[in-house]
């Protein structure tokens, strides 16, 4: 057994690096895809750039996060800094996009090792009275993330190379492994494991196809009712029902299915699901607001994001210290109706003549709704289930805003596409064939497409309202998740962590070995 005392400042620095990285690659792409297209060519393929790293992180993290518990936290840590770093360091050298989108999915693969085995060494780190600050904290970096990802994309692109954009995450990632491999020390496992090989592979083939399903649908060859993209979605939901099948039997599964019978696990899951499809309708569909309505370019509206995700950042550090002093219940109620209230600005209060500062505003309620989650339902999860399942516990609540998300934009997506379309085809003298060309409108905003579709100057505003107003639309929709999100946290019961108490002796200052399944479950959680 491992008696060694963990460096608590050396584990916190690394993990906060790790997950800075992991979470900033997500949006640090966005503004230099531009200059990536221009000398790799690939045009027709760059959105699998961000597709390929979402998919291989989603089909990873699940199984990361059961691994983590049954061998321990530390070693795939450090393998998934690794990967990431391999990933990285090829991005930076690809030739061709098909290689780009490749090394994006081994980075994917390292970033689904991160972001769940982060929150479970903070978990094992502290006791409980420091878990709700530490968690703001963490929770706070993935706001940061959004905020530093589009500046430090176009900063580095036009100063430098849109190769260092990747090349960056190396001294980062090398002192994360550095101070985790040197600072945290767990307690061996010597419990004989069995991996449940078959429900990985079904799990993996049952979101690969759920994936592919949702990024190629509605695409050229892919039409929605199309049997390549139908056929998609039924292998998806015949893959999940066997996996639910193997798991059921499985010794040791990879996703513990009794853990959904909890009340107060389930009702974390689906809000963290659900907020991941706001978050990507305010991530996607703002940005082409302001460029639509206020003719700015992408990197002038690098920053629109900035007010909002200050938001998260405010908010998840206040989320954190009110795990301590409140339900989990009472302060999810309050982010959701508060995430509400911002979807219902931006849906019913927002029109084409709203003010930049007004609109400002709206998102930074927005980001006050949604923060409270980066950091609570880390916590309303970790204390709903027994230490060996802390890996995995925590890995579903990342799996499941990503699933959101991917969600969220497809849907989404598809309602602004077939109301802008309709706006389009009801204008006066409209062309069928522009319609066509245009499809979404999002082909509006690059001044290269304007030049070549050779649209008149007073048409060409016509579509940038009718693609305003198709937006407003989308966010009127999103008022449906925040609902939802409300429902479910009334349902958290009275679930809470414990006020603040004097640590034990020693409490605190060493990991509980990750994935010790011999450790009887802590009375993390009190009923009042």
């Amino acid at each position: 057994m491992d008696t060694k005392k963990s460096s608590t400042r050396l584990v916190i620095a690394g993990l906060l690096l790790g997950l800075f990285m992991a979470a900033l690659d997500q949006t640090i792409v966005s503004t230099a895809m531009t200059k990536i297209i221009e000398k790799l060519g690939g045009l027709d393929k760059f959105v699998w750039v961000y597709s390929a790293y979402m998919i291989a992180m989603v089909v990873a993290t699940p199984i990361f996060g059961k691994l983590s518990d049954m061998f321990g936290r530390k070693r795939f840590f450090l393998m998934g800094i690794t990967l990431f770093l391999i990933g990285s360091i090829l991005c930076g050298t690809a030739q061709n996009m098909d290689q780009l989108i490749i090394y994006r999915a081994l980075q994917g693969i390292g970033g689904g090792a991160l972001m769940p085995i982060v929150f479970t060494i903070i978990f094992d780190l502290f006791p409980q009275e420091k878990r709700g600050k530490m968690m703001g904290l963490f929770g706070a970096v993935f706001g940061l993330s959004s905020v530093f990802g589009p500046i430090m994309g176009a900063t580095i692109t036009d100063n430098i190379s849109w190769r260092w954009i990747f090349y960056i995450n190396v001294p980062i990632g090398v002192l994360a492994f550095a101070f985790i491999l040197a600072g945290y020390h767990e307690s061996a496992n010597r419990r004989k494991q069995v991996i449940d090989w078959l429900g990985a592979i079904l799990l993996a083939g049952a979101i690969l196809s759920l994936m592919f399903g949702l990024e190629l649908g509605g695409t050229d060859g892919w039409a929605w009712g199309s049997w390549k993209t139908v056929s998609l979605f039924v292998a998806s939901g015949a893959l999940l029902l066997l996996f639910l099948w193997a798991e059921a039997k499985a010794k040791d599964p990879i996703i513990a299915l009794g853990l959904f019978k909890g009340r107060l696990f389930t009702s974390s899951m689906m809000i963290s699901l659900l907020y991941g499809g706001v978050m990507i309708a305010a991530a996607t569909y703002i940005p082409l607001f302001i460029q639509g309505v206020f003719h700015k370019t992408a990197t002038q509206t690098s920053t629109v994001l900035t007010p909002m995700m200050l938001g998260v950042v405010v908010s998840s550090q206040i989320g954190g210290r009110f795990a301590t002093k409140f339900r989990f219940r009472d302060s999810m109620v309050a982010s959701a109706l508060t995430l509400l209230v911002g979807c219902a600005l931006l849906g019913f209060a927002m029109d084409l003549s709203t003010s930049r500062l007004v609109i400002t505003l709206y998102m930074v309620v927005v980001g006050l709704g949604m923060g409270i989650s980066f950091s609570l339902l880390n916590i309303s999860t970790l204390s709903s289930v027994p230490p060996q399942y802390k890996g995995s516990a925590s890995s579903l609540i990342t799996f499941f805003r990503t699933i959101g998300s991917a969600v969220g934009v497809t849907v989404f997506g598809a309602l602004q596409k077939g109301h802008f379309q309709s706006a389009v085809k009801s204008m006066p003298g409209a062309n069928p064939e522009m319609a066509g060309q245009i499809k979404s409108g999002q082909a509006l905003l690059d001044p290269a497409l304007q030049a070549k579709m050779g649209i008149p100057a007073d048409v060409l505003n016509t579509l940038l309202t009718k693609l305003g107003d198709s937006i407003i639309y989308i966010f009127q929709w999103s008022v449906i998740l925040p609902i939802g999100a409300l429902i479910f946290a009334l349902l958290m019961g009275k679930a809470r962590l414990p006020a603040p108490q004097a640590a034990a002796p020693g409490g605190g200052g060493g990991s509980h070995g990750g994935g010790d399944a011999a450790k009887k479950p802590e009375p993390s959680f009190q009923r009042s």
